[in-house]
């Protein structure tokens, strides 16, 4: 059973995770989205002196490859590369919005709805993909604006939609449907684990080198006008 780090940082909750297999063996995390690159790294090391255990140690390094907040996935994902340069170790990226989708059924399992993760992208906008109760992607993930028009293809015909993910909270007051499920879940390294197991399992590592994070879209960058 190989020992794998997760580390998920895509959005204000920064998490740190150790799994031996399917087993979470220690996990830590933080929910202030402004202390993601000063307290990462001392995750990092709690949950694995709470193990006993070394980095070198480690058989591969997960990271939560987004979509999701800009500056929060360089975090995570630059972090997760050096480890992985510095000791050789093969990097496992995780899709951000699947890893909630599959969480979501684990708290919800219902064999005839859509799982819907999604995250928040400022104002109504949010980042989503569609999955099935198997976790078998049904539509890729986009960014989207949440109108009271949303999802009405699948709501109209009586499918049953669980929404998760911090970006859900926006369509509670405009998805006014009986059929529009909501379930409590945040982005978390434990969440990880699952997908990262199996991705090891058929040796499908990222090229440490030249892997990027899933943006979606160009980020926000204002310029300060102090000395204007």
């Amino acid at each position: 059973m190989p020992y794998i780090l997760h580390i998920e940082t895509a959005t204000e909750c920064c998490s740190v995770a150790l799994s031996r297999g399917n087993e979470v063996l220690a996990i830590e995390e933080n929910a202030n989205s402004q202390t993601h690159a000063a307290t990462l790294t001392l995750m990092i090391e709690r949950v694995m002196h709470a193990c006993d255990l070394s980095l070198s140690e480690i058989n591969a390094v997960s990271v939560s490859k987004g979509p999701g907040s800009y500056t929060a996935l360089r975090i995570g994902i630059s972090t997760a590369k050096g480890i992985c340069f510095a000791l050789q170790k093969p990097l496992i990226a995780v899709d951000t919005l699947q890893s909630l989708a599959l969480a979501a059924a684990q708290v919800m399992p219902l064999e005839d709805a859509i799982y819907c993760p999604m995250i928040d992208a400022r104002r109504m906008e949010v980042y989503s993909a569609l999955y099935n109760f198997k976790n078998n992607i049904l539509k890729s993930n986009e960014s989207i604006i949440i109108d009271n028009h949303s999802f009405t293809d699948y709501l109209k015909k009586d499918i049953k939609i669980i929404f998760t993910g911090n970006g859900a909270p926006k369509c509670v007051s405009v998805l006014e449907n009986e059929c529009a499920i909501f379930v409590e879940t945040r982005c978390s390294a434990r969440h990880l684990v699952p997908l990262a197991l199996q991705s090891f399992e058929n040796q499908h590592f990222e090229d440490v080198a030249y892997f990027t994070p899933e943006y979606l879209k160009e980020p926000n960058i204002t310029t300060s006008k102090k000395n204007i």
